[in-house]
Formats: structure tokens, C-alpha cells, sequence
């Protein structure tokens, strides 16, 4: 079997094929490599048959459509997909061969709603629904992710044979790929939790999306050739979990105060010059554990780009507060950086805080 990763960049691109006879695939090709691999395959007598892409990327600009243009080759996604100029969508198990090699597509929704990885005898193409070891997996919090459909992804993807290697669309930090055996060991995503224990979890590291990957997204909707249709930032992590933060926001250390002593100061009327900063998303406010009163609501994922609205905040004390102290943590880091001095993080969020008011002062 041919199979090779074409790319230097964090965004794998992978040329898959049969030995036999020289027809090979492109999985999740990028637009500004898309006349190196039409060179690679001239050079090397392959036939490009199809064009694969995983799910629709918001992190750059894929090649499909410029390669299919310029090949012949069939462009294929899942059924799900909106990309406008795929050619042959495919549903879930589909069953195909790659000339002598079976290949099956299992529908991995959760990323996004097309996400689909692509099954060997020996390997499997898991696109962003599953990274290697701590790298976890693809974020939820994009347009068309769910982590509760994520979950359930996953669980397909734990009944699949240990023995199968596993090939993402992203690779950060120089991992190497490993069998899914040993993913099912070392990666976050694939530990036991329950559904909902899940969801919580992935919420609770939520960012929002950057704004500039919604415009990815539309620029792949619409087929681009344009490499520069949009501004993408140089290769970071975008899709990993937290990918947007910064190393210098991830590694700030931020002090935090009790849910009690919140809960105290409340009580007894001691916040007139503190202002509580709640950062989860507006729905979650009206939910079980609710907000607390006079709580500005900026999401984290907004943090960043609204700094200039807490601008007349910046002598006074801020408690940054999410569901459990996760988000809170990031908001509260990206508030330092930015100069303000008196930030805390309320250590176990609103969870804690409701756990609080059970108790006596």
C-alpha cells in the first residue's frame, strides 16, 4: 500500500493508494500545497481517483476544490456536508475499495456535523475527531459541534480494534501516530465518562470560536481557490481544545478565592467595588445553577476582543466565574496579561457557589 503524509504544517494531508495500480487518494489537502502534490503525483506516475476531506475545515483553506479542477479527480464528503462543489457524498458505513484495499467510512459527528474518519485493514484516518495523546480531539465549540454527538463518536470509535494506527488531520507538537490500543490509554477524550459527564467537561474548557475561523468556514462552503480568501493565523493550534489561547495566557498563574467567601462578601454587602465577571455562554445562565445577581456576562471565547467595556473596571476587583472554574481560569489569565491587577478566578464556579448557599455562614 502507498501511504505518505505530504504536509510540514500542523494540517496533515495524507496520499493513500495501491501499489498495483499506481491510483492513489488525497485525505484533507490544502490549497497553498495544491501544486506540490499535482507535481508529486506527476512525478511519480499516480492517478489521482479522489479527493477527500474529512469534515469541513475552519482552521485553512482546503485544496479539494482546486485539485479536482485541475485533476478530474471525484471530491468526496460525507452526505452532511454543505461544502457546494463535492461530487459524491457518502453516508455512514459506506463501503468502498481503494482498487485492492477496503476502506470503510464511519460518520464520527461532534467537530462538526460531516466529520467522518476513514477506516484501513491496518490504520484509520480519524480527521479531527480524534487527535493523538494529549492532544485530545477536535473542539465542539465550532459551528456544527456537539460534544454530547461527540461522545457518542467516540464510543463507536472505542469498539474498533486496538491494533489499527491512528492518523489525525492535526498534529501540533510533534506527536507521533500510535495504535488506537494506546489511545485509548493516553488520550483525555477516550477516558470512561458518562455522556453527561462528557459534555460538562468539554463545556467547561469552552472558548467560542475565533471569528476569523467562521470565515474559514465560509470560504471552504463556497470552494475557494483563493489561498488568500482569508486571514488565517501562522500554524497554531486552532482545533485542538484551548488551541486559541495563547502560551503566555495558558501558563499565567491566576489567584483564586472560595465560593464561600463569594457567597459571604454577598451576604453581607461587602462587592460594592468588586464586579463579578460570569463567562459562560448567555443560555447557561438560566439553567440549574442560574447567575447571581449584578454579574456581568462577557463569554470567554469574547473576552479578549471586549476588553475595551471593562476598560472602567480596571482599579477595581474583578472574580471571574464560569460552571467550575475552568473558563473562569482563562478569563481571568487573559485579564492579567492585559494589565489588570486585581483579578481572581472563583475556585469550583457557580457549582460550587450553589454548594455554598447550602451551608451556613
Amino acid at each position: 500500500m502507498i501511504f505518505r503524509q505530504l504536509n510540514k504544517t500542523a494540517c496533515k494531508t495524507y496520499l493513500a493508494g495501491s501499489e498495483a495500480t499506481k491510483e492513489v487518494i488525497l485525505v484533507d489537502p490544502v490549497l497553498p500545497q495544491v501544486n506540490e502534490y499535482v507535481s508529486l503525483l506527476k512525478s511519480e506516475g499516480l492517478k489521482l481517483t479522489h479527493v477527500l476531506d474529512t469534515h469541513t475545515h475552519a482552521d485553512h483553506v482546503s485544496g479539494a476544490g482546486a485539485l479536482i479542477n485541475l485533476t478530474g479527480a471525484v471530491y468526496v464528503m460525507h452526505q452532511n456536508s454543505p461544502v457546494r462543489c463535492v461530487s459524491f457524498r457518502v453516508p455512514d458505513g459506506f463501503d468502498c475499495h481503494l482498487s485492492d484495499i477496503p476502506v470503510t467510512v464511519m460518520h464520527t459527528p461532534g467537530h462538526t456535523k460531516d466529520s467522518m474518519c476513514l477506516i484501513f485493514p491496518d490504520r484509520m484516518l480519524t480527521g479531527d475527531t480524534l487527535f493523538l495523546d494529549d492532544g485530545g480531539a477536535g473542539r465542539t465549540d465550532l459551528p456544527g459541534g456537539d460534544p454530547g454527538e461527540h461522545w457518542e463518536s467516540l464510543q463507536r470509535i472505542m469498539r474498533l480494534p486496538d491494533h489499527l494506527m491512528v492518523y489525525p488531520a492535526h498534529e501540533y507538537r510533534g506527536r507521533e501516530p500510535s495504535t488506537l490500543g494506546e489511545q485509548k490509554k493516553r488520550n483525555p477524550n477516550l477516558q470512561p465518562r458518562t455522556k453527561e459527564a462528557y459534555i460538562k467537561w468539554l463545556i467547561d474548557m469552552k472558548l467560542g470560536p475565533a471569528e476569523w475561523m467562521n470565515a474559514v468556514l465560509k470560504a471552504n462552503y463556497a470552494c475557494t481557490h483563493d489561498p488568500k480568501a482569508v486571514h488565517i493565523p501562522a500554524d497554531t493550534p486552532t482545533c485542538e481544545i484551548k488551541g486559541t489561547i495563547s502560551q503566555e495566557i495558558a501558563e499565567q498563574q491566576v489567584p483564586t478565592i472560595a465560593a464561600a467567601e463569594v457567597r459571604r462578601r454577598l451576604e453581607t454587602n461587602q462587592l460594592d467595588d468588586t464586579v463579578i465577571l460570569d463567562v459562560r455562554e448567555p443560555a447557561e445562565l438560566k439553567g440549574e445553577l442560574r447567575a447571581i445577581q449584578g454579574a456581568l456576562n462577557i463569554p470567554v471565547g469574547q473576552v479578549a476582543q471586549r476588553l475595551n467595556e471593562l476598560e472602567k473596571f480596571r482599579e477595581k476587583e474583578i472574580i471571574t466565574i464560569c460552571r467550575s472554574g475552568a473558563r473562569a481560569q482563562t478569563a481571568a489569565a487573559i485579564l492579567l496579561k492585559a494589565g489588570f491587577r486585581k483579578v481572581f478566578n472563583m475556585s469550583g464556579g457557580m457549582a460550587a457557589f450553589r454548594q455554598a448557599e447550602k451551608k451556613p455562614l
